[in-house]
């Protein structure tokens, strides 16, 4: 039988452009990582048919495109966005799109927000953990999520750097550890600043399943019931937290995705390939170790399930 194609919505994309503004504003080692990688379409399409992976949703990954000013971060996005649609628009079947936002300047997100989704046609928006220190639960990101909510978005929500930074890091590259630490923190702020409850029509999707979340579910609802920390008048933390959507980027086997699992299930779990950030050898083994993992049930495969998920996700679409 031939397998169920991947469909993933953690997957990124690099221009000359991009990486151009962000060299000028300083940034050679994004996150602490290396360096910037190489993407052309080509070699994200040869991945995908070595791998079997369907459909792939693309992204600006970390850091983002606002550097410190807002003009340049919204002519960035906006590049950066046309050149995705470009993209996708050349092979529809095989590319769809999450536009990139210049954050934390809302006045400018709007309007972005407005251009991609009603002009251009994209799939969802990409929001990065925090915008220069703005947490995604801070009120002063209300707007967006009221039109977001009110257009029933998806929004893939993608982990960086913390403020201060190179204090906690250790040295170490930032997605190792602190991307995972990012990902509870941000959700934590949206649910316990009343976000998730406020705005259900938002598809939030998180990352590499939901980095340090499944272990914290509990403990946050602990402190939400016991030590007034968010609406007590809201749904436990792990249930708003199980409305969400979590990718398996990253190391998804033997212990992420069960761990996921039993804090949230799998209902809402998607595949995620983090490709171009993560190089083409290891994007390939993490494939082959979601395909030889016990599959969620009897006859069924992870890749059966997570295509599953996405077309649901994505039918849900109103437009």
């Amino acid at each position: 039988m031939t397998p169920t194609g991947f469909v993933d919505v953690h997957a990124h994309y690099v221009t000359d452009g991009y990486v151009g503004a962000a060299r000028a504003a300083g940034i050679e080692h994004p996150d602490g990582m290396p360096g910037w990688p190489a993407w052309s379409v080509e070699q994200h399409l040869g991945l995908m048919d070595r791998s079997g992976i369907e459909k792939v949703y693309l992204s600006v990954s970390s850091p983002g495109v606002h550097f410190g000013d807002d003009g340049a971060a919204r002519a960035l996005a906006r590049e950066v966005n046309e050149f995705g649609a470009h993209v996708r628009d050349g092979h529809p079947r095989r590319f769809g799109l999450f536009a990139s936002l210049p954050l934390p300047d809302v006045t400018g997100a709007l309007a972005e927000a407005a251009h991609a989704l009603d002009v251009l046609g994209a799939d969802g928006v990409t929001v990065e953990s925090n915008h220069r220190g703005v947490y995604l639960g801070d009120p002063r990101l209300e707007p967006l999520w009221e039109d977001l909510d009110r257009r029933g978005t998806v929004v893939f929500v993608h982990p960086t750097s913390p403020p201060h930074a190179d204090d906690l890091a250790l040295g170490r590259p930032r997605p190792m550890l602190e991307f995972l630490f990012e990902t509870a923190r941000t959700a934590s702020d949206l649910l316990f600043r009343g976000v998730l409850a406020r705005r259900p029509r938002i598809r939030w999707i998180l990352t590499h399943g939901g980095g340090a979340l499944p272990l914290l579910a509990d403990r946050m609802e602990l402190f939400r019931t016991h030590f007034g920390e968010g609406p007590v008048d809201a749904p436990s933390a792990v249930e708003q937290l199980g409305r969400l959507w979590y990718d398996m980027a990253g190391t998804p086997f033997p212990r992420q995705i069960p761990a996921l699992d039993a804090a949230f299930g799998t209902e809402r779990l998607l595949y995620g390939s983090d490709y171009c950030w993560t190089p083409l050898d290891a994007a390939l083994a993490q494939v082959a170790s979601v395909d030889s993992a016990a599959g969620p049930s009897a006859g069924d495969t992870w890749r059966d399930l997570t295509t599953r998920n996405a077309r649901r996700l994505f039918a849900a679409d109103a437009r």
